[in-house]
């Protein structure tokens, strides 16, 4: 195929896509009537996606990480804080 027919269908097919893009955004408030209208309005909040999920996850398993980390810490220092007054009585 020539290079002139490669780019005629790469245009074509932006072309394609944007006036697709055009139409349904002129025709979205016509639909957003027409649901109230009939009473079949969309979710307020649709199903978060996989990557909101995820992230969710990951968001929790670090809040999660990060307390057993301070608790963790916490513990050290205590036991640091004994040993040391274990050092001192016995230097007495």
């Amino acid at each position: 195929m020539s290079k002139h027919f490669e780019d005629a269908r790469y245009y074509l097919g932006r072309a394609a896509e944007h006036a697709k893009a055009g139409v349904n955004e002129e025709l979205e408030p016509l639909q957003e009537r027409v649901s109230k209208l009939v009473g079949d309005e969309p979710e307020e909040e649709p199903e978060p996606s996989r990557l909101e999920k995820l992230q969710a996850d990951l968001k929790a398993l670090e809040e999660r990480a990060e307390g057993e980390a301070r608790e963790a810490v916490g513990s050290a220092r205590e036991r640091v804080e004994a040993y040391r007054k274990r050092g001192e009585q016995s230097a007495e």
